[in-house]
């Protein structure tokens, strides 16, 4: 008789699915998080409302810095060339962020326009005392909410955090995991004072950022001149490999990245929502109503721990409190709403249930996605590609990739003593005997593991002259602080088959074997 509700609520209870983790987060936000913003000012509080090129958006990257630490600099090393607008120079040179993206055609658009790369400089000193006609704090963190990465970048030479760059900093609180540092102009130092440099920089951060996490800081000179002090040179470059790296993986990650922040919205809309209605609740109906707002808010810090007893809410959660008093004081508590458990409930569903639907559809996305090489490319990612000054290229395992002549056998010599040493039966040692040598070198037995199936190319379980002279020099690769490869590359056997022909069939069975 009442089969047809049956079916309508099994229909109701089918979870909905989603063409992509991006598509997914905008049609739970406008219907599961919207209207519980909407229902209690959220907006007028804390944050905009999203729109669809909120979600759409490609990955951006703010930077922010006081003037004269090379922001602009950075940005130029980046593409390699001058972009429209630009403008370099000691003094301040903007009052206002300026957003670097691609396009077809070079220009200038004055206004809003999408974002890539947006930059503003922090003034200091009597020039922070000017008004600069907008909420400076407000606008870094409207876009500390959109963005993927935030860069803040010091001078080497000017560590001072002046009071608006520390606003600035204050108002990315609850984005330090988008947080990286930079320590520009290293090269004007030497190892000694950058030493010092790097100390004191991570001092005075340490006062501001009140993270239990260390900030990531990257050491380098990005500019396209000399370097005045060459003794860096090497850990300018890995760090410059490793900052390169982790923008370089801002697309593979963007869909993470806004589920994120989502899921942080959303807590804050629900903690957003308990403190309001609490406050309504506590409001008389007729009279003493603005004696009793003063009170309310005077006491806000025993209404976000009794919410936080009774709703068994984290603190990280809630929103600052000073902050919120100085909002709630231009605010009328009697257009404030009730608790509406049904807005409430849709919210921890959707943490509950949507979000962990969305985490799934992360992993297939991100495969998809680095088929595709969606890494950045263009300027200078792209500037010392496939040639020898590659990072990395000619060193560790890629010794000798540059020349005609096997590498190993440079100090062969040296391996066939040793090797001669440890009495080889036709030709061949035991893998005990093998063993005895190569633990001499201290290493842990995975990485000795490691050295073995690299260096066994037959697979027969010894190792003849050949075979042993690889496995030292791989020892030697790693004793020196070297990765070793996954596997060889062909570059670095070439020399290996036409110096040892004997193993050519060996090492062709070992490509097929990966």
């Amino acid at each position: 008789m009442f089969s047809w509700l049956s079916k309508d609520e099994g229909r109701r209870r089918e979870p909905e699915l989603y063409n992509t983790v991006v598509d997914g987060l905008r049609k739970i936000y406008k219907s599961k998080i919207l209207p519980l913003e909407e229902h209690y000012l959220f907006h007028e509080f804390h944050s905009p409302p999203l729109d669809d090129p909120d979600f759409d958006a490609k990955p951006m990257i703010l930077l922010v810095g006081q003037y004269s630490t090379g922001k602009t600099t950075f940005i130029k090393y980046l593409l390699e060339k001058d972009f429209p607008g630009i403008r370099i120079g000691p003094e301040p040179t903007t009052d206002r962020f300026i957003a670097v993206m691609y396009g077809q055609q070079e220009t200038v658009i004055p206004g809003n326009a999408l974002l890539l790369i947006p930059r503003s400089s922090i003034l200091s000193g009597e020039k922070q005392r000017v008004d600069r006609g907008y909420d400076f704090a407000g606008v870094l963190e409207w876009f500390a909410e959109r963005v993927d990465r935030i860069i803040l970048l010091f001078d080497a030479h000017k560590l001072d955090i002046s009071d608006e760059f520390r606003r600035s900093i204050e108002a990315l609180r609850g984005h330090d995991d988008k947080i990286r540092i930079i320590l520009n102009k290293a090269d004007m130092i030497d190892h000694q004072q950058l030493m010092r440099v790097y100390g004191a920089l991570m001092w005075s951060l340490g006062k501001v950022l009140n993270t239990p996490e260390v900030a990531r800081v990257y050491l380098g000179s990005f500019w396209d001149q000399p370097l005045r002090f060459d003794h860096n040179r090497k850990l300018f470059e890995a760090e410059e490999q490793d900052l390169f790296q982790d923008l370089q993986g801002l697309p593979r990650n963007a869909a993470l990245r806004k589920l994120n922040d989502l899921i942080k919205r959303a807590r804050l809309a629900k903690v957003h929502a308990y403190i309001i209605s609490s406050l309504r609740n506590n409001m008389p109906s007729m009279f003493g109503k603005d004696n009793k707002k003063k009170e309310l808010i005077k006491n806000l810090r025993n209404i976000y721990e009794e919410i936080q007893r009774v709703h068994h809410l984290p603190p990280g959660d809630f929103p600052d409190l000073r902050d919120m008093q100085e909002k709630l004081m231009g605010m009328d508590f009697t257009k404030f709403q009730p608790l509406k458990p049904r807005l409430l409930d849709a919210v921890d569903k959707m943490l509950a249930e949507d979000i962990a639907r969305l985490m799934a559809q992360i992993p297939q996305e991100q495969h998809m996605q680095s088929k595709e090489e969606s890494n950045v490319k263009g300027g200078a990612f792209d500037g010392v590609q496939q040639s020898p000054f590659t990072y990395g290229r000619g060193e560790g395992v890629d010794a000798g990739s540059m020349d005609t002549e096997w590498i190993v056998g440079k100090e062969r010599y040296k391996y066939d003593d040793i090797f001669q040493s440890l009495n080889p039966v036709d030709g061949k040692i035991s893998g005990a005997g093998a063993k005895s040598e190569m633990m001499k070198s201290k290493l842990p037995n995975t990485v000795l593991g490691k050295v073995w199936k690299l260096s066994d190319i037959d697979k027969d379980g010894m190792l003849d002259s050949d075979e042993f002279a690889l496995a030292m020099h791989l020892i030697n690769i790693k004793l020196q602080g070297h990765d070793l490869a996954v596997r060889f590359t062909r570059t670095f056997s070439t020399a290996f088959e036409e110096d040892f022909r004997p193993l050519k069939g060996f090492l062709d069975r070992f490509y097929r074997a990966y």
